[in-house]
């Protein structure tokens, strides 16, 4: 009786992630037409093998799943259209890995022009907190019909609107752009950063610290002594991006560990920052911060300012 029950167990068990993994590669498709690329990130490991040598004659790609959508998001939205048609989905299981097949043909329009490509996928599967992921994707072209100059159209579309995720990978990169600037006291790299009229807000502030500062130009003299009064400095090893509606918006919690110069001090700080991003310039920076930390490590508390 017990090893019957084990038995039926493993059945249920087996059929249940049968349909799981069916539920990710029909999602792949789908997700993909919709341009929804922050929910197609999320079927995929950290690290996938991307083969589409068959197509595109390139070789086996290694990459984050970051800079496979960051590629998927600048060519697919410039089409009118695309559908993935995926079906006939055969799987291999043994519980903690998977292999699985299936047939597809790929369409896309835009305007009068149509390309289609036809062939199977082979995905490989890894089990991880009870989420199966994709970490190897192979492309296998049998048939192609149409024209590829829709290709380059549609990436120059793509790429003169580019979709929510774009922005928000970009609003990401600027914002770790900043904070590693400061970090190695590339204070050119760090000027480049700023937009025109660019605004600073540090609302608990203590007293004999400014608590806004307005223009590039003045940030840019606001940071002017950091380089000099900053040793070592980590701001970006426990970094937390919150995604907001607006993809030209992020809140992001930090931790900052530097070795204070003048003071030979050393300053812990959680930070809490909401940005927003233009065109890869900061528009707002709005910090939060413990100042009972910060008066302590800088010797506010005896100097009353600090250059």
């Amino acid at each position: 009786m017990c090893s019957f029950s084990v038995y039926i167990d493993n059945a249920v068990a087996k059929k249940h992630d049968e349909a799981a993994i069916r539920t990710v590669i029909a999602s792949v498709g789908t997700l993909a037409d919709t341009s929804n690329f922050e929910a197609l990130e999320k079927l995929y490991t950290e690290e996938v093998e991307l083969d589409y040598s068959s197509l595109t004659g390139g070789e086996i790609d290694i990459s984050s799943s970051t800079e496979i959508m960051r590629q998927w998001a600048s060519v697919l939205p410039g089409f009118d259209g695309t559908y993935h048609d995926i079906n006939n989905i055969q799987i291999s299981s043994n519980g903690k890995t998977a292999t699985a097949t299936a047939d597809v043909a790929a369409s896309h329009w835009l305007g009068a022009k149509f390309w289609q490509v036809t062939g199977d996928y082979v995905y490989r599967l890894v089990k991880k907190n009870k989420r199966w992921l994709i970490h190897s994707h192979q492309f296998n072209l049998e048939r192609e019909a149409g024209t590829r100059d829709v290709l380059e159209v549609a990436t120059a579309k793509a790429g003169s609107h580019p979709v929510s995720y774009l922005k928000r990978l970009k609003t990401r990169l600027t914002v770790r752009s900043f904070l590693e600037s400061l970090e190695s006291k590339d204070m050119a790299s760090f000027a480049k950063l700023w937009a025109a009229d660019a605004i600073q807000e540090m609302p608990y502030a203590p007293d004999g610290f400014p608590k806004q500062v307005i223009g590039s130009t003045n940030i840019i003299e606001h940071y002017s002594g950091w380089p000099s009064n900053s040793g070592e400095a980590d701001f970006t090893s426990e970094m937390v991006f919150y995604p907001m509606q607006d993809p030209e918006m992020v809140f992001v919690e930090f931790k900052g560990e530097v070795h204070i110069v003048p003071t030979g001090r050393h300053y812990s700080q959680h930070y809490g920052g909401l940005f927003h991003v233009q065109n890869g310039k900061i528009k707002l920076f709005r910090e939060y911060f413990n100042p009972t930390p910060f008066v302590y490590a800088f010797g506010l508390d005896e100097n009353k300012s600090i250059n």
